[in-house]
C-alpha cells in the first residue's frame, strides 16, 4: 500500500503540523497524533481514520474532524510525528563516519519499528518539522566532512533511500507469510524445486550467479528461513552502507581519487 502525503486542506495541515496559530490546543493535538500512530503501527498507515482516532481516545469523530480535518492531515500529523522518535545529536570522538553509521543504524530500526511509514511516499513530503529535523541531523554531520555543497544534497537523499529501500525489504519478509498465508519455510524449498526442474541448465545460463550462491555456503539447517533472510538483509545493509560511506569519503576534498 502506497499513500501519498498532502491531500487534505494544506493550510490547515501546515498550520497543524507547525503548530502555527495556536492550532492544536484546546482538546489536544498531541493525544490525536499519539492515536494515530499507535493505530497505524497496530494496523498499518490505511487503519488511520477520524473514526478510528475518536474510538481509540473515546471522542466523537466530530471532535477529532473539529480539531484536524480528515484522514489525510491525520497521516501527515502522524508521520512527522513519529520522526520525533530519531535522535538528532550523534557528536562522537570517533569522526564523521561512526556518527553516520549510528544514524543510519537509528533510523532502520525505527522503520522496522514502524513499519507503516515506509507505506507513506517520498514524492510528496509532509514539510513538516519531524521530517526537516531528520534531514537537518544528516546534513549536519556531512557538512563536517567538507563534501562540496551539491554532493552533499545528494548524498543525503542517498543515504535515506539506501535505508528505506533495506527496511522495506524486510518489512515486506516479515509480512509475506501473513498476507499470503504460505511460510518462508514452505515458500522457499517449492520454488527451488520448480526451478531446478524448470531450469535444469541454470548454471550454464547464471554462471557468475551460481558460483556467488555456492561461495556463500549452505544454510544452517538448524536456521529457520525467517531469520536466515534478516541476517542477510543486515550483512547487505552492513556492506551497502560501508560502501555508500566510501564513496562520500572519496569526494572529500583532498583525498586521493576525490571526485566533483
Amino acid at each position: 500500500m502506497v499513500v501519498f502525503a498532502g491531500q487534505g486542506d494544506g493550510r490547515r495541515s501546515m498550520g497543524l503540523l507547525w503548530r502555527a496559530g495556536g492550532r492544536g490546543r484546546g482538546v489536544g493535538l498531541d493525544a490525536i497524533v499519539d492515536a494515530a500512530v499507535e493505530l497505524a503501527d497496530a494496523q498499518g498507515v490505511g487503519a488511520i481514520s477520524v473514526q478510528a482516532v475518536g474510538e481509540r481516545l473515546g471522542w466523537s469523530a466530530s471532535v477529532v474532524r473539529e480539531q484536524v480535518g480528515g484522514a489525510s492531515e491525520l497521516v501527515d500529523l502522524a508521520y512527522d510525528g513519529v520522526l520525533g522518535e530519531l535522535p538528532t545529536d550523534y557528536a562522537s570522538q570517533d569522526g564523521w563516519r561512526a556518527e553516520l553509521t549510528c544514524w543510519a543504524e537509528d533510523l532502520w530500526a525505527f522503520q522496522l519499528r514502524h513499519p507503516w511509514v515506509l507505506e507513506v511516499s517520498q514524492a510528496r513530503p509532509v514539510l513538516g518539522p519531524g521530517e526537516y529535523r531528520a534531514l537537518e541531523t544528516v546534513a549536519r554531520i556531512l557538512h563536517g566532512t567538507g563534501v562540496p555543497a551539491g554532493v552533499l544534497r545528494r548524498a543525503v537523499g542517498v543515504l535515506f533511500q539506501f535505508v528505506r529501500g533495506m527496511a522495506q525489504a524486510v518489512a515486506e519478509s516479515r509480512r509475506a507469510a501473513t498476507a499470503t498465508g504460505v511460510s518462508d519455510e514452505q515458500w522457499w524449498p517449492t520454488r527451488s524445486a520448480l526451478l531446478a526442474e524448470f531450469a535444469p541448465d541454470f548454471a550454464e545460463r547464471f554462471p557468475m550467479l551460481t558460483l556467488l550462491e555456492r561461495e556463500r555456503g549452505p544454510q544452517p539447517e538448524e536456521q529457520d528461513a525467517a531469520s536466515y533472510l534478516e541476517q542477510e538483509a543486515a550483512e547487505t545493509f552492513a556492506v551497502g552502507l560501508t560502501l555508500l560511506l566510501d564513496g562520500i569519503e572519496a569526494a572529500i576534498p583532498g583525498q586521493a581519487g576525490a571526485t566533483r
